[in-house]
């Protein structure tokens, strides 16, 4: 029976628009009508965000985000993130917005901030709220995204444009390599910019709660509202998740992926050893080392003195090891402060956990 349900997905024709983010009045544009179009036939169309790509669905329909969930391979119990591209929109899904939200908004949207919000009942399609009270939000600050948001006349979910598990496409090459035959359509804006996912920001708490770390910094936050709390705890396996990111693996390559925390030499000393066992060892480094080692393939997806670098592309570098076929890639371990939290939060997801320490 899942032979079958795959075949069913995988014989879609997927539509591919090309779209300059730099033009004035994209929403004339004949591809975001059409895509808009088929959001409104509750199709499913990835585009576009400022942080990652997203696969987007009508948030009302039960029917379009099922197709989501399908495409993706995504666990039901995952909430999604539901996009607007206006106040009026925020105002037709959630009940209140409680002052801190209103500052956070006056502050960082458009912007990669989610918030968590008590959800107006019978608004939305349960899936997207995996059955919670509660709805994450956000307004992208992508004109292709909010341009399309807006022409579709729709609340859009949408989760990262990926194959759930692996890492979030950055490109509209890495949505076509997981999902090509699989969704209607893909609008292609170019690279995305802050390359990790938006900070997740749950209101509905006496003092704010970040359930995930983006492009969003702790220290930004607390700059307008006072202090956040932080939930590094993981769910538990019968309960809900309040985010998306909170309960499963995330963004891994094909191959298993260590972090290692510990000198140069020690870290070259681990690729050795196993490149003395016969196996293809890839290496995960910030620019300023990359000369330091010697693996049979690295990448540096940015700088230390500019961690929002490594952000940008951090997905990239990931599946560029599944485009050589590694056997185990090894990562150095990067500064926690600002987006730094972010990175490390994807890393240790991507690496279920694992790491070595000198």
């Amino acid at each position: 029976m899942k032979c079958e349900d795959e075949m069913k997905v995988l014989v879609v024709e997927t539509k591919l628009w090309i779209v300059d983010k730099n033009v004035d009045n994209i929403q004339s544009y004949p591809q975001i009508i059409e895509a808009a179009h088929l959001l409104a036939k509750n199709e499913v169309v990835a585009f576009p965000t400022e942080t990652v790509y997203g696969l987007g669905a009508n948030a009302r329909s039960e029917e379009a985000v099922k197709k989501v969930f399908e495409a993706k391979g995504r666990p039901n119990d995952n909430p999604l993130i539901v996009h607007i591209a206006s106040q009026s929109q925020l105002e037709e899904i959630v009940m209140d917005i409680p002052p801190i939200a209103k500052q956070l908004m006056d502050a960082f949207w458009p912007g990669p901030l989610t918030l968590i919000l008590k959800q107006k009942p019978g608004t939305l399609a349960a899936a997207v709220t995996a059955g919670l009270d509660t709805v994450a939000v956000r307004m992208p600050d992508h004109a292709v995204a909010r341009q399309l948001i807006e022409a579709s006349g729709l609340p859009i979910a949408a989760p990262s444009a990926n194959t759930s598990g692996k890492p979030s496409p950055t490109l509209a090459k890495h949505v076509q390599d997981d999902l090509y035959g699989r969704i209607a359509g893909i609008v292609d804006g170019g690279p995305t910019g802050v390359g990790v996912e938006s900070t997740v920001l749950d209101c509905t708490e006496d003092i704010p709660i970040i359930l995930r770390p983006g492009g969003v910094t702790k220290e930004q936050l607390e700059t307008i509202i006072g202090p956040v709390k932080e939930d590094r705890a993981f769910v538990k396996k019968d309960e809900a998740p309040k985010a998306p990111g909170m309960k499963y693996t995330h963004y891994a390559p094909k191959a298993p992926l260590i972090l290692v925390k510990g000198e140069n030499a020690f870290i070259q000393q681990l690729i050795n050893e196993r490149r003395a066992e016969g196996m293809k060892v890839g290496l995960l480094a910030a620019s300023e080392h990359q000369a330091l080692y010697e693996a049979d393939y690295i990448v540096a997806p940015g700088s230390l003195a500019e961690l929002s670098t490594v952000a940008s592309g951090l997905y990239d570098a990931l599946r560029q090891f599944d485009d050589v076929h590694v056997d185990i890639i090894y990562s150095e371990v990067f500064p926690e402060a600002g987006i730094g939290q972010a990175i490390m939060n994807r890393l240790c997801k991507a690496a279920g956990q694992q790491m070595i320490e000198q």
